[in-house]
C-alpha cells in the first residue's frame, strides 16, 4: 500500500548499500517531424537494456571524497557501477579497439615510408612507433568523451530536451534519473558527434606551431628558468582533480597502458602529492591547509626565482572573494593563496578579471557566479622594501583607492569597466600593491599584519566608495537605498520608514511623490524597475532622485535597448555618474545578500554602460562625455 509519507533519505542509502536500488526504462527519445518525440518503451525495449555482457568493467574503487563524490553514500562503490551494461560493454569495447588500432596505424606508417626505429612516445620517439601511439591517444580522448556522455549519471536537460554529460560540474552527484545516448547515432553523446568535436579542436590549432610538454614538480622543476611564466594553480580545494580523473583513467589505462606503462603504472590516479586542500585527505583542515600553504609557497618560490626578470609573473585563479569581516571569512581559499604569493616575495601590481567561463554553464545558472578568472599581475619586491604601521597603510588606502577604484568602474577608451559581479575581486589588486610593496605592516601591538586583516581593510576602503552615504546622493536615493537593504522590495511599516526618512532628511510623502514608494495603510513598499512609469521625462519631472534615475535606465535598457536607454540619459547627463555609482552599490549590496535577480538588473546596467555612453551622444541631447561625468 502506498502511503503519502516521504522515504527518508537515510533508508534510500541503506537500502543501495544493500544493493537494492534499481533502474527502469520510462521513455525512447526519437527524432521525429517535427522535433522530437517521447515514446513508452517496450518489453522487448527493456530487455536490451540487460541482454549486454561486458567482456570486462572498471572494478576499481571510487575514492572517498564526501564534497564532490556522492554516488558512494547509495552502494555505488566501483567506477563499474557508474555504467550500465550496456554502456560497459561498448566502452570497454572500445578500449580494446585501441591498441589493434595502434598496429594498423603502425603497419599503415610504416608502409608510407615512415621510420621504423620502434621507439615510442615515452621515449621521445619521432617514427612510425611514436606517430601510431600519438594517434591512438588521441581516439582515447573520444572514449572518454563517450565515457562523460555514457553514464548512470548523465542527467537530462529538459529545457533543451537533450542529455546532460556526466561533468556539467566538477563532480560525481547521484541522479536519479538518467539520459543514455545512443553511441552509433548522429545525436549528441554519439561517437561520430565527439569524434567530429575532436577533430574541428585539432583543426583550428594548425600545424604551424611546435610546442612541448612536460611533466614535473612544480616546487621543484627548473623549466621556468628565465622564462616568461603564465600559470594557472590549483584553487584550494575547490576542484578535486585526482579523485574525478579516476572516471576517465579506468578507461585510458585499458587502452593506452602498454604504450605508456610508467604513465599508467598504478590501477588509479595517484592523489598524495596532489596540491589540494582536502580535509578528508589529510584528517583534519588545519593540516589540509597547512598543506596546501607550504606546496603552494615552494611552488611560487620557484616562479619568483627563476621568471624572466623584465616581464611580470601572471597567475590566474578563479575562486570567488566573498566578503571578508571582522569575525571569520569565507574565503580561506582565496587568503590562503594570496599568503602564498607574498611570503614568495612577489609584490601583487595588480588583479584583473578575465572572461573565462561559459556563460550557461550548470553550476553558474541561477547564482551569482564568478564570471571570469582573476589574473594576478606579480612582481619581485623591491630589496630596498620598508616596513609601515598600520595606520600608515589606511593613510595609503585612503589616498589611493578612491582613484584605482574610478579607473575601474570609469572603464578608458576602448576598454568596458569593470562589470559589477568582478569588481571585488578587480578592486583587491591597488590594495594589495599598497599591502605587498612593504617588507610587513605592524600593527599596533607590534606584530606583522596578516593577509586576511589587509583584506578586511581593503574591502572596507571598497565599501566606503560605493556607498552612497560618502557621495552626494540625495536624500531620497539614501532613504530607498537602506529601506532596499533591509526590506528589498517588501513592505515595511510607516512608523520605520517615517523614522528613516526623517534621519535622511526626508519625508514619506516628498518620497512618494518623487515616485519610488508605494505608500498606503500603514505600509511602505519600493517600487520594482518593471512598475516604473513608461512616459517618465526626466526634464518635467520636478523631483528626480538618483534612485528613479537608474531605475528608470534599467527599465529601458531592459524593455526598449541600449540606443533607448542612451537617449534617457542624454536627457538628464548630469545623473550620469551618480547612475553608474549607485548601480554598482546596490550589486554588491545584492550580492552579499544572495539575491541573484536583483543583482543581475544592475550588473547588465554597467555592462551595457559603453554603449549606452555612446547611443547619448548620437542621440545629440545636451551634454558631452565629460559632462556625463566620464574620464576617457
Amino acid at each position: 500500500m502506498l502511503s503519502e509519507a516521504s522515504i527518508p533519505v537515510k533508508l534510500i542509502r541503506e537500502e543501495g548499500k544493500k544493493g537494492k536500488l534499481k533502474e527502469r526504462l520510462m521513455a525512447i527519445v526519437a527524432e521525429g517531424k517535427n522535433g522530437r518525440v517521447f515514446l513508452s518503451p517496450t518489453k522487448e525495449m527493456e530487455k536490451c537494456l540487460v541482454l549486454a555482457e561486458p567482456a570486462w568493467k572498471p572494478n576499481t574503487a571510487i575514492n572517498h571524497n564526501p564534497r564532490d563524490i556522492r554516488t558512494q553514500l547509495y552502494g555505488l562503490m566501483e567506477y563499474a557501477d557508474l555504467f550500465n551494461k550496456r554502456q560497459q560493454t561498448a566502452l570497454a569495447t572500445l578500449s580494446d579497439l585501441i591498441p589493434e588500432m595502434k598496429m594498423r596505424i603502425l603497419h599503415d606508417a610504416i608502409k608510407a615510408g615512415m621510420d621504423d626505429d620502434g621507439i615510442g612516445l615515452a621515449d621521445g620517439g619521432v617514427g612510425a612507433q611514436a606517430y601510431a601511439e600519438s594517434i591512438s591517444t588521441y581516439l582515447s580522448f573520444v572514449i572518454g568523451q563517450v565515457a562523460n556522455h555514457s553514464s548512470t549519471i548523465c542527467g537530462w536537460n529538459s529545457a533543451n530536451t537533450q542529455m546532460r554529460s556526466v561533468f556539467a560540474r566538477q563532480a560525481l552527484p547521484m541522479t536519479w534519473d538518467y539520459a543514455e545516448s545512443n553511441i552509433f547515432s548522429s545525436s549528441s553523446g554519439s561517437f561520430n558527434n565527439l569524434f567530429e568535436r575532436l577533430v574541428k579542436g585539432f583543426t583550428a590549432l594548425g600545424n604551424g606551431c611546435v610546442g612541448s610538454a612536460e611533466q614535473a614538480d612544480a616546487s621543484t622543476q627548473s623549466i621556468s628558468k628565465l622564462k616568461v611564466i603564465s600559470s594557472d594553480p590549483p584553487y584550494y580545494d575547490n576542484i578535486g582533480y585526482a579523485d574525478l580523473s579516476d572516471f576517465f583513467y579506468v578507461w585510458m589505462r585499458r587502452a593506452l597502458k602498454d604504450s605508456f606503462p610508467s604513465l599508467f603504472s598504478t590501477m588509479a590516479v595517484p592523489k598524495s602529492e596532489e596540491l589540494v586542500a582536502a580535509p578528508y585527505r589529510h584528517g583534519s583542515k588545519d593540516i589540509a591547509d597547512s598543506f596546501f600553504l607550504e606546496g603552494m609557497s615552494k611552488a611560487i618560490n620557484v616562479m619568483a626565482q627563476d621568471g624572466h626578470p623584465a616581464f611580470p609573473v601572471t597567475i590566474y585563479y578563479a575562486f570567488k572573494q566573498s566578503d571578508t569581516r571582522e569575525d571569520k571569512t569565507a574565503s580561506t581559499g582565496w587568503e590562503t593563496f594570496l599568503d602564498a604569493v607574498i611570503n614568495a616575495g612577489f609584490c601583487i601590481d595588480g588583479t584583473w578579471p578575465v572572461r573565462t567561463e561559459k556563460e550557461g554553464r550548470a553550476v553558474g545558472i541561477g547564482a551569482n557566479a564568478l564570471a571570469s578568472s582573476v589574473v594576478l599581475v606579480c612582481k619581485r619586491r623591491a630589496s630596498s622594501s620598508t616596513t609601515i604601521t598600520r595606520r600608515q597603510f589606511q593613510r595609503e588606502l585612503r589616498e589611493k583607492m578612491p582613484d584605482a577604484l574610478e579607473a575601474m568602474i570609469g572603464g578608458n577608451v576602448g576598454v568596458s569597466p569593470i562589470a559589477p559581479v568582478d569588481l571585488a575581486q578587480a578592486a583587491i589588486g591597488p590594495g594589495m600593491a599598497i599591502y605587498s610593496r612593504y617588507e610587513s605592516i605592524l600593527e599596533a601591538d607590534g606584530s606583522n599584519m596578516s593577509v586576511h586583516d589587509a583584506l578586511i581593510l581593503i574591502n572596507r576602503a571598497i565599501t566606503e566608495y560605493l556607498n552612497p552615504d560618502s557621495g552626494s546622493f540625495d536624500s531620497d536615493t539614501l532613504f530607498c537605498d537602506d529601506w532596499f537593504s533591509q526590506y528589498g522590495w517588501s513592505a515595511g511599516s510607516f512608523g520605520e520608514a517615517d523614522t528613516l526618512a526623517r534621519a535622511k532628511g526626508t519625508s514619506v510623502d516628498g518620497v512618494r511623490d518623487a515616485g519610488v514608494i508605494e505608500s498606503g495603510a500603514g505600509k511602505v513598499r519600493l517600487l520594482k524597475w518593471s512598475e516604473y512609469p513608461k512616459n517618465w521625462d526626466p526634464k518635467t519631472d520636478d523631483r528626480t532622485p538618483v534612485w528613479e534615475a537608474c531605475h528608470q535606465m534599467i527599465r529601458v535598457l531592459n524593455q526598449q535597448g541600449e540606443a533607448d536607454a542612451g537617449a534617457l540619459l542624454a536627457r538628464m547627463p548630469e545623473q550620469g555618474e551618480h547612475i553608474r555609482q549607485l548601480a554598482y552599490h546596490l550589486y554588491t549590496l545584492c550580492e552579499r545578500k544572495k539575491w541573484a535577480e536583483e543583482a543581475r538588473a544592475y550588473n547588465e546596467l554597467i555592462g551595457s554602460w559603453h554603449a549606452i555612453v555612446a547611443a547619448s551622444q548620437e542621440a545629440g541631447e545636451r551634454g558631452s562625455q565629460s559632462e556625463l561625468g566620464f574620464d576617457f
